[in-house]
């Protein structure tokens, strides 16, 4: 918060520093249309994503943020978008950002669960915040400044990089009734979601976007999770499996824009401020476009062959029981989790109040 009021304020002491030189001087000419402050300290930027080339909202939303960043610092900052496999593996971005082999890159903070265990939260957690509670916690609550601080020791700083809204539950060869029909189950889910699906006896399993269809369509998985209607129809999960679960383990996903400190401390304060607004607005626009995408796509799984599904009640009321004792054995572990978890607890818990006299309250009348 502190980075940021002080970007703001250096902003403004510039802006005012222009108008006097400007308005001071009768013979002095008008400004031109375009003022470019930066135009001597032009900074090339090498971003890698996870996503494949031309990835729908995703893959497309940090393109358009890179157009936007180029044009509001009126060229000053090239950002070069590079696919997965481009520079480096679609997992491989963090380290590579944080040794400095690229400049940043776009991605979802729990594949790296294994650098840190809280990192699974800057993404989310089951049965946690929706998109405007995560985007509360963080931008109000202090998550970023927790996220920051632990991404400064890995010479990382992160940004909003988009909110996928609510997620699907997954797409399963076979109907679910019971906890028993998991039992041994392959399926594709990373994160928190994935360690509580182990924990009622699936086997979770990782995987880039590029590999999931192939491997359910060959029954090396018997379920994966993905995003929701939009992605999830292009990618084609509803050839291989029919019956389309209704969502609990990422009520609003936030995906991540991590800059290599290095490079991001060398950008003058008005070129930060430039990339923290674009990403803000890249935020935004990517939850709006989820939510505009994914109810076109669900008329069409309507019209299908998709039977949409929700988990019976015996199968939430067990998972909501291990995700307390995923949090509880990884909180033991890792102090980061730890600390991490019941800040994002206490904020939940008061806004769930909020949430559930104001939009719940709405949506069971609507």
């Amino acid at each position: 918060m502190e980075n940021r009021r002080s970007f703001i304020k250096k902003s403004m002491l510039v802006g005012a520093g222009v108008a006097l030189s400007t308005g001071c001087d009768k013979n002095s000419k008008p400004p031109s249309k375009s003022v470019n402050i930066n135009r001597n300290k032009k900074v090339r930027i090498k971003l890698a994503t996870s996503w494949p080339s031309n990835f729908p909202i995703m893959g497309e939303g940090v393109e358009r943020f890179a157009e936007r960043v180029n044009t509001i610092s009126g060229g000053s900052i090239k950002i070069k978008v590079h696919a997965k496999n481009v520079l480096v593996p679609a997992f491989g971005v963090f380290d590579a950002a944080s040794v400095g082999a690229i400049d940043a890159y776009h991605s979802a903070s729990y594949y790296y669960k294994g650098k840190n265990e809280a990192f699974n939260m800057f993404t989310g957690f089951p049965f946690g915040m929706t998109a405007s509670e995560m985007n509360a916690w963080l931008d109000f609550g202090g998550g970023m400044e927790l996220w920051r601080e632990l991404y400064d020791k890995h010479n990382l700083i992160p940004f909003k990089g988009g909110n996928t809204n609510i997620q699907m539950g997954g797409w399963f060869k076979k109907e679910i009734n019971t906890v028993e029909d998991l039992q041994g189950l392959k399926m594709r889910i990373p994160g928190l979601g994935g360690e509580v699906f182990a924990k009622l006896g699936v086997k979770p399993i990782q995987l880039p976007a590029g590999e999931i269809f192939i491997s359910l369509e060959r029954n090396m998985l018997d379920a994966t999770e993905w995003l929701g209607p939009s992605l999830d129809i292009k990618m084609g999960f509803a050839k291989a499996a029919k019956n389309y679960y209704t969502g609990w383990h990422e009520p609003g996903s936030m995906l991540s824009l991590v800059f290599n400190k290095k490079k991001f401390n060398k950008l003058s304060d008005e070129q930060k401020m430039m990339i923290e607004m674009a990403s803000q607005e890249m935020n935004a626009y990517m939850s709006s476009q989820f939510q505009y995408e994914n109810a076109k796509a669900l008329t069409k799984i309507k019209e299908s062959d998709v039977t949409i599904r929700s988990f019976p009640k015996p199968i939430m009321e067990a998972a909501k029981t291990a995700m307390l004792e995923v949090a509880h054995e990884k909180s033991s572990k890792s102090p980061d989790f730890k600390k991490v978890w019941e800040h994002a607890q206490a904020f939940l818990k008061e806004n769930s109040a909020w949430s559930d006299i104001g939009i719940n309250a709405y949506l069971n009348v609507r």
